[in-house]
């Protein structure tokens, strides 16, 4: 029925990766799975038969998927059914397309559906890494045209050891986080999350992940040729016109490039290169344009534009807006520019801009998770919006796109060991970076202005925390490495490498290499020069706002915060909650209670004060525990023929006997002259010895007569 192939990788620490094929998914044009533990993820890859007319990319889709039953769950919501991705399913989506994507062959342009699913879950086992090497070895079997095999690992630095594809237990103590995507020969895709490291250790990281993922790159060519896999289709996906391609660089060339020299601003730059362009286009005739339209746009792009840009820095040394390799476009900030907003910020770098605000909000704010594999809450979240106009465009915006969810989880990375926990923050803070103009680096915009608010709204962050996206322009032997890229830099170049930290380390990394052959060399001028970067940007940041404001601004809510025994948080919350639910609304407040190891860690939220207190008031009454011989002030819940009950703490009654009322003998309760709803003092002065049941005198307190 089916003739199944399989491959092992041999991990540290006996652990085992194995590859199979032949056996599931067999009318895709490739598909494995791929099995560590008890985690299986199913790979395939459909690849149509030829490209689309006038198609002149990689039209490539990867989905990432985890299903619910690998982890023996079921899906939340009504439907109780897999639905639209989630952000973390987003994100491992983007790892793999960014390490697939750049190599496929330039002139292979067929559309490409790569699709992993997770259909086991062991649940210590981490997945993300495990789709990329999913994802290429399913091309490996197939004969799709693919210049591969990578593999994807993740590597983090755990009580100074590396170690490579950790459990989630394990993570808890690490300082370093990456995934890193590479050929046998070359690093393609590096993302993650450190706590203030240094570029060497960043580097060395790197390298372990390269050593591990060339053993499992050798695996997939040799699973590909036991498949019988090694040669690809053959395509012709472009047609070309060598005499048109010449004649276009020789009408155009030296025009752009006098352009291009002009430091002109983006929009008319571009205008211009569009007016040189439209100008050749008008020496030909409709009939012509119908057939060579497309080949003069596309060889005006790759062989005009492209070239002379990178000629230009190669040779001269100069970016197309006049700045050094290594110079910063300029910088001004403002804090405070919305008032209603907790926190506000304007960071602008050039012609790249963001507006960027904080709220702070109860534990009811905090994002709920409900992954597969991860459940739970996030105190602190990040979005990132990039509506069409920051770019001058006339569309629509639609809802969040990929790429803003893959720069908003940058930034968040970028932020978040910064950000204060527990006691020292009770709140859950949500910023928000909306682009307002874009010419490179947003996210990293997002950052410095992230930074700004934060510290604006008073939260007390450890340390500011800035951020730079470098490039490179690498051809025949020549590099050079560009500090804070534009946006055409990004699109023409080599590589789009975003750092950020604070002055004593890097706080997270996103990495995209375009290039073959690019060396460690060069990674760690790139990683200086970035420091250098970052560093002279923070100190931008520190001119406008040094440090986090003394305290929070006066339209905050205030956060109280307040631990009580674990025993006492029924009380507080009382029977299908009505002891809270009354407590809120009587104080005008939000109460969250929180179990944690044997205490209940209660917030009390308001913008009323009096209400804070007044509820602070309640839940100690609540929770404090009855002392022989203390004073109380109590309230006459109810009258009896043998003395009268007193609610002497919230919850809390005694009996208070018709002989401890006075010292005079009182023989009817008309006599005592107390009744419901009175205020009184009581002190407790014992216990039932048989029934425990606690006794209240009043006559304690009077003086003998």
């Amino acid at each position: 029925m089916y003739n199944a192939i399989q491959k092992k990788i041999a991990l540290s620490g006996g652990r085992t990766i194995e590859i199979e094929t032949g056996k599931l998914a067999k009318q895709a044009d490739g598909s494995v799975v791929v099995r560590q533990g008890d985690t299986m993820l199913l790979a395939t890859v459909v690849c149509a038969k030829d490209a689309k007319e006038d198609v002149d990319f990689m039209p490539l889709s990867v989905e990432y998927k985890e299903k619910y039953a690998a982890n023996g769950r079921f899906p939340g919501g009504f439907l109780k059914r897999e639905a639209r991705p989630s952000d973390y399913e987003i994100l491992v989506s983007r790892l793999i397309d960014r390490a697939l994507r750049p190599l496929f062959p330039s002139d292979f342009h067929a559309e490409v559906f790569v699709t992993v699913n997770l259909i086991s879950a062991d649940p210590d086992i981490q997945p993300d890494a495990l789709a990329g090497l999913a994802a290429s070895a399913a091309l490996a079997v197939s004969d799709v045209p693919f210049e591969g095999p990578i593999s994807e690992v993740r590597v983090a630095r755990i009580n100074g050891e590396f170690v490579v594809n950790p459990t989630f237990s394990q993570m808890a103590d690490c300082d370093l986080d990456i995934i890193v995507a590479a050929t046998v020969d070359n690093i393609m895709m590096v993302e993650g999350e450190m706590k203030e490291v240094s570029e060497s250790v960043m580097l060395e990281a790197i390298k372990v992940a390269h050593n591990e993922i060339k053993i499992q790159c050798q695996a997939q060519i040799e699973l590909m040729a036991e498949v019988g896999k090694t040669t690809k289709r053959e395509y012709c996906h472009e047609k070309n016109d060598d005499d048109l391609r010449a004649a276009v660089v020789a009408a155009t060339y030296d025009r752009v490039y006098e352009v291009a020299k002009s430091m002109s601003a983006k929009h008319e730059r571009s205008e211009k290169f569009d007016a040189i362009e439209a100008e050749y286009m008008a020496t030909f005739s409709q009939e012509e344009l119908a057939e060579k339209k497309s080949l003069i746009k596309r060889y005006f792009h790759d062989d005009v534009l492209k070239k002379a840009m990178r000629a230009m820095i190669l040779d001269e040394g100069v970016r197309l807006d006049g700045r050094k390799t290594n110079e910063i476009r300029p910088i001004w900030c403002e804090v405070g520019y919305l008032p209603a907003p907790h926190g506000s910020a304007i960071f602008t770098r050039g012609e790249t801009q963001s507006l960027t605000t904080v709220t702070l909000g109860t534990k009811l704010d905090e994002k709920m998770i409900d992954d597969v594999l991860r459940e739970g809450s996030e105190k602190f979240v990040l979005h990132y919006n990039f509506p069409p106009f920051s770019t001058g465009e006339a569309k629509m915006a639609r809802g969040t796109s990929r790429r803003e969810v893959g720069h908003g989880n940058l930034a968040l990375r970028a932020l978040k060991p910064m950000v204060p926990v527990g006691e020292e923050c009770p709140y859950a803070i949500r910023v928000v970076s909306d682009i307002l103009e874009s010419n490179g680096s947003s996210s990293m915009a997002t950052v410095c202005a992230g930074t700004l608010a934060l510290m604006d709204a008073g939260v007390k962050i450890k340390k500011p925390v800035s951020g730079i996206a470098m490039g490179l322009i690498a051809e025949k032997g020549k590099f050079a490495v560009l500090s804070d890229i534009l946006g055409d830099e990004d699109h023409l170049g080599d590589m789009d490498f975003k750092v950020t930290g604070t002055k004593d380390g890097i706080t997270a990394t996103q990495m995209d290499i375009k290039v073959d052959g690019l060396s460690y060399e060069v990674l760690e001028q790139a990683l200086e020069q970035a420091r250098q970067g970052r560093l002279h940007i923070l100190g931008k940041i520190t001119e406008t706002l040094a440090e986090p404001r003394e305290d929070y601004k006066p339209h905050v809510p205030r956060i109280v915060q307040i631990a009580i025994p674990k025993d006492f948080i029924g009380a507080v919350i009382g029977p299908g909650g009505k002891v809270i639910q009354e407590l809120q609304k009587a104080t005008n407040t939000t109460i969250t209670i929180t179990e944690v190891g044997d205490k209940g860690i209660v917030d009390i939220f308001s913008a009323d004060k009096a209400g804070i207190d007044q509820a602070l008031a309640k839940i100690k009454g609540i929770t404090a525990v009855p002392e022989i011989g203390e004073v109380y002030e109590g309230k006459v819940k109810s009258i009896m023929a043998f003395g009268a009950f007193v609610e002497f703490l919230p919850g809390k009654d005694a009996l208070l006997h018709i002989s401890e009322i006075k010292h005079e003998r009182v023989d009817t309760m008309e006599q005592s002259g107390l009744k419901e709803g009175d205020i009184i003092q009581v002190k407790l002065i014992g216990a039932d010895p048989k029934t425990g049941k606690l006794k209240l005198s009043r006559k304690a307190l009077l003086p003998k007569q």
